[in-house]
């Protein structure tokens, strides 16, 4: 037993640091296995082909009937459903990513900031899948459906897969992103750096951001920038709703009896 101690009295802060990044480099390891399993089981089934299929539908749907979308490339074919298989492994395999990071944070932290941080990593992470949902099932088909009927008809829409693939990866990180302003309202007033009456205060300006926002990061169509607007701009309001609830329950010790 003198013999640990002496050991743990011995271990100086290079150590500490080095007996971290071995800790880091583990967690890290096992959130690559559990993106290669599920990566593995998506190979499997239903396959990347099918993967593709089921991202290109909104698009098909919206072209003129037997029409498909073409590859310019000589490896397109072949390269882009792996693109799409991997990053949908990613975004399943996002909550074990997640409790990776979760579990080489938590020992450092006080239990009020445990509840401070659990909170804000499930609820970011399921905003940010629910703005890749809200975006594919809601926002595709209208944009595609209005494209395809403002197009004029002397011209063949025959869409490049590479091409397709750019544009739905960049939406759906454009709302996925902007799902997130619950939590940034919430981070912010948590932190002091802002108050909520400050916030309504800037309610004007928010909403007239949400719509230069849209405009910047969506097509030059009505429909996707009011689709990105104004669920931006509720989600800030429900941030104001939140942010109050969520200061009180995770307030330290010391917060308390303060106030």
């Amino acid at each position: 037993m003198s013999d640990q101690l002496s050991d743990q009295d011995t271990q100086g802060p290079q150590d500490t640091f080095i007996s971290h990044l071995v800790e880091l480099r583990d967690r890290l390891v096992k959130a690559s296995i559990g993106i290669a399993i599920v990566c593995a089981g998506l190979f499997i089934w239903p396959g990347p082909s099918a993967i593709y299929d089921f991202l290109a539908q909104p698009m098909i749907a919206s072209l003129p009937a037997g029409s498909k979308m073409i590859a310019t490339g000589v490896i397109s074919p072949f390269l882009v459903p792996m693109k799409v298989t991997l990053v949908l492994a990613f975004l399943l395999a996002l909550p074990w990513v997640l409790y990776q990071a979760w579990a080489f944070i938590a020992p450092g932290l006080y239990t009020h900031e445990k509840r401070l941080v659990a909170p804000l990593v499930i609820s970011s992470s399921l905003l940010f899948m629910a703005g890749v949902a809200f975006c594919y099932f809601f926002v595709f088909g209208r944009v595609f459906r209005f494209i395809s009927d403002f197009a004029p008809t002397s011209i063949t829409v025959s869409p490049d897969i590479e091409n397709y693939l750019d544009f739905i990866m960049t939406m759906c990180l454009s709302f996925g992103v902007t799902f997130e302003v619950p939590i940034v309202v919430v981070v912010l007033v948590r932190m002091g750096l802002v108050t909520l009456k400050q916030l309504k205060d800037i309610r004007p300006y928010v909403i007239v951001g949400a719509f230069v926002v849209a405009a910047v990061v969506t097509p030059p169509d009505v429909v996707s920038q009011f689709s990105l607007a104004i669920p931006m701009w509720l989600l800030f309001e429900l941030g104001l709703l939140v942010a109050p609830v969520f200061v009180r329950v995770t307030q330290a010790p010391e917060e308390d009896q303060a106030s």
